[in-house]
C-alpha cells in the first residue's frame, strides 16, 4: 500500500534509472555488463532493479513515475491508490500538462490525459509507491471530480460509484467537491448527483 511521501521511506534500493546508476559511477557499458552477469535486472528502457528485486503490486506505478517525472497519477489509477474502486486498471492513468509531450513507454501501458492550470496543480499530493519511488497523485476529492470531467473516457457509472463511496466513507466533504468541481468546470454536471447523495 502507498504511504505518504513525508513519512520515513526505506533507502532507494528498488528501481533505478540509468541516470541514477551513472550518478553512482556506472557508465552504460558497466550497466550492460551488470545486466549480462545477472547483478542487475533490466525492467524496461532505462529502468533497472537489483538482482533480488521482487515486484510488488505497485511496480508498474513506480516505473511510470520514474519514466514520466512531473506526471500525476489520476482517474482510475488514483481511485485504486485511494482504495475506492473495485476496478483494477490494466493501464496506468497519468495527467500531464496540456502542452507537454506525451511520454512513450514499452511498459507499463499508459493512459494519458491532459490537464491545464489549476486543474493540474490543485489537489495533488505526494506519495511513495513500491516502497521507495516518490510520485504525485490527485487527492480523493479531486479524483472524484476528475471522474466526472472525464466520464466519457471512464464511464459515468464509475464516477457515480466513486462519489457515493467517498461520501459514504466520509473521506471527502461537499465543500471539497464543490471547490474542485468549479476548478474543473463540472459543478453543473455534478450538482444533481451530489444533491441526491447529500
Amino acid at each position: 500500500m502507498s504511504v505518504p511521501a513525508d513519512s520515513a521511506a526505506p533507502p532507494a534500493k528498488g528501481l533505478l534509472r540509468t541516470r541514477d546508476l551513472e550518478a553512482q559511477g556506472c557508465n552504460r557499458v558497466a550497466i550492460a555488463a551488470m545486466v549480462q552477469r545477472g547483478e542487475l535486472l533490466r525492467l524496461g528502457r532505462g529502468v533497472y532493479a537489483p538482482h533480488d528485486y521482487v515486484p510488488s503490486e505497485e511496480s508498474s506505478l513506480a516505473q511510470a513515475a520514474l519514466k514520466c517525472p512531473g506526471s500525476l497519477f489520476c482517474l482510475l489509477t488514483a481511485l485504486k491508490l485511494h482504495g475506492v474502486t473495485t476496478q483494477n486498471p490494466h493501464e496506468v492513468w497519468i495527467a500531464i500538462d496540456h502542452k507537454a509531450h506525451a511520454p512513450k513507454m514499452d511498459y507499463p501501458p499508459l493512459r494519458v490525459v491532459r490537464f491545464s492550470g489549476d486543474a493540474l496543480h490543485e489537489g495533488s499530493e505526494p506519495i511513495v509507491v513500491d516502497g521507495a519511488v516518490r510520485a504525485l497523485v490527485t487527492n480523493l476529492a479531486k479524483t472524484v471530480v476528475d471522474c466526472f470531467k472525464f466520464r466519457n473516457k471512464i464511464g459515468l457509472d464509475v464516477a457515480i460509484e466513486a462519489l457515493r463511496e467517498s461520501l459514504n466513507a466520509r473521506r471527502v466533504t461537499m465543500d471539497e467537491l464543490h471547490q474542485y468541481a468549479k476548478i474543473c468546470r463540472v459543478d453543473k454536471v455534478m450538482r444533481p448527483y451530489m444533491e441526491a447523495l447529500a
